[in-house]
């Protein structure tokens, strides 16, 4: 999205509300750096109110594989951001465990570095994170982190305008203007503005994807993908002997009807295979090996692409995603995440965490586990210098989607596949219309089945409404809203 379009909203509002600063800015994901720069830049003053540590969300906790679509689309501040990339890998001291020439120049559909452009799509996790923080001290920004939002009565209103916001620890923002710049939208609901979780039915906006997909098996994360059926009962056939881990016995719904779940999370782990760099995966503490008997299964059935999202990164590192019919995707684990509390969601979030490097330790250790998977992963581990304050795994989970704001316009598929026109458009968008499965369940044959993971295309760049960035006349007349933006499930996949 072209950040300029913050001229356009943040202008004309400014003199209608005074004191604290321009723009107050909630949260500290790559949205909210890039607005604040585009806002100083202005000549505005801005401040950023993180409830993280580490600035950059996702683009520095392990995305460093970009799902960057048609890079054409990609300008102003962003773009800025992968030639500030571009220019890191120029020098030759960034290249510490590996030539700069054995990288090669993959990326995801497209080079990895493109000299032409000076911009570069793939890197490390701290190279982001440092150049976010760079950025920042650049243009003098005040940051405050670890400042959580008092979501019970931290947002001030006056005649439909936000006044300041209250963080937990008792600091008040005043400010003009404010961003919501959260995967998880918690300003904006704390601010009162409408919001949606979960899919909606196809007939809610007329679309084809959205809702409950079952039947729909796109990419290869279902059990289609496996040579043979497998069985979800602890006694292979036997529905007496009870469930296996990780499957759900609810019924998955019905197709196009709309459901309270939400797609799966993950973290974006960063591994290496070099020696010198590895620290081997550790055996998380609550590890259960008996969550990860289906794996096994897929095994048995002679699956063996367990590494083919080791996507490669610089210096003999990867960002590696979600695979297959049982992997990182902690599927059915974070529905309730979206609008719990903050000490619910620490709960989920470490959950994954134990699940995630439990999955490792298993496929890495356990003899019932191939004994080629189990060598080649032997080879794998956390990287040293990664993530250095948290044990090297990253601080961000992959919040895919949780609230998405239901704000002046609504964003669908239909907008996106150019089959209705999108009104006011300030930004453009590329990216495959993409979900990733929503739950696992029993099929009526009595066998285990992915739901929810969709791949369709857009046919194409696509153009985005300013409409689906603001609220509802009435409810947030100087609130943006940039991640948790309004769109549906299925539209959002993209936009995202």
């Amino acid at each position: 999205m072209k950040l300029t379009t913050l001229a356009a909203f943040i202008l004309p509002s400014l003199s209608a509300a005074a004191a604290g600063h321009d723009v107050v800015i909630y949260g500290g994901t790559s949205a909210a750096i890039t607005a604040a720069v585009q806002v100083k830049q202005m000549g505005k003053s801005v401040i950023i109110v993180s409830p993280d540590k580490h600035l950059g969300g996702l683009t520095s906790g392990g995305l460093g594989w970009t799902d960057s679509g048609n890079k054409a689309v990609i300008g102003g501040l962003s773009r800025e951001f992968y030639h500030r990339v571009y220019l890191h890998y120029q020098k030759p001291e960034a290249w510490r465990q590996q030539k700069q020439e054995e990288y090669g120049n993959k990326g995801q559909g497209t080079a990895a570095m493109d000299g032409e452009a000076r911009t570069m799509w793939i890197f490390e996790p701290h190279v982001a994170e440092n150049i976010f923080d760079a950025w920042v001290r650049e243009l003098d920004i005040p940051v405050v982190r670890e400042a959580w939002l008092d979501r019970e009565k931290g947002v001030k209103k006056e005649g439909g305008r936000i006044v300041s916001i209250t963080t937990l620890d008792g600091r008040t923002y005043e400010g003009k203007m404010f961003l919501d710049a959260t995967y998880e939208g918690d300003l904006l609901a704390a601010a009162g503005v409408d919001y949606h979780v979960g899919r909606e039915a196809n007939s809610v906006h007329g679309e084809e994807w959205n809702g409950v997909q079952v039947g729909v098996l796109h990419h290869k994360h279902h059990f289609g993908a496996v040579e043979k059926p497998v069985s979800p009962y602890k006694v292979p056939g036997d529905p007496n002997s009870g469930v296996l881990a990780r499957i759900s016995t609810e019924h998955p719904g019905v197709k196009g009807e709309g459901d309270h779940r939400v797609q799966a999370y993950c973290f974006r782990s960063c591994y290496t295979n070099d020696p010198s760099n590895r620290v081997p995966f550790p055996k998380p503490e609550g590890y259960d090996a008996s969550q990860y008997e289906l794996i096994l299964r897929i095994f048995d059935a002679g699956w063996r692409e367990f590494f083919h999202k080791f996507d490669p990164i610089p210096n003999h590192k990867t960002d590696t995603n979600n695979h297959g019919p049982f992997s990182f995707d902690n599927i059915g684990y974070n529905y309730d995440y979206p609008e719990a509390s903050y000490e619910r969601r620490r709960e989920i979030i470490k959950e994954h965490e134990t699940y995630q490097k439990g999955l490792m330790w298993f496929v890495a250790n356990d003899p019932r586990v191939p004994e080629d998977v189990r060598a080649e992963l032997q080879k794998w581990g956390l990287p040293k210098d990664e993530f250095t304050d948290n044990g090297n795994w990253s601080h961000q989970l992959y919040i895919r989607e949780a609230r998405r704001m239901v704000g002046h316009y609504v964003m669908t598929e239909n907008e996106l596949r150019k089959k209705k026109p999108t009104p006011e458009s300030v930004g453009m968008g590329s990216y495959t219309i993409d979900s990733h499965n929503v739950q696992r369940y029993i099929t009526p044959e009595g066998y285990v089945q992915n739901e929810g993971d969709i791949g369709v295309s857009t046919n194409g760049p696509y153009e985005i409404a300013y409409g689906s960035l603001v609220p509802k006349e009435g409810q947030g007349s100087n609130l943006l809203v940039p991640v948790a933006m309004s769109a549906s499930h299925i539209a959002y996949g993209s936009i995202r």
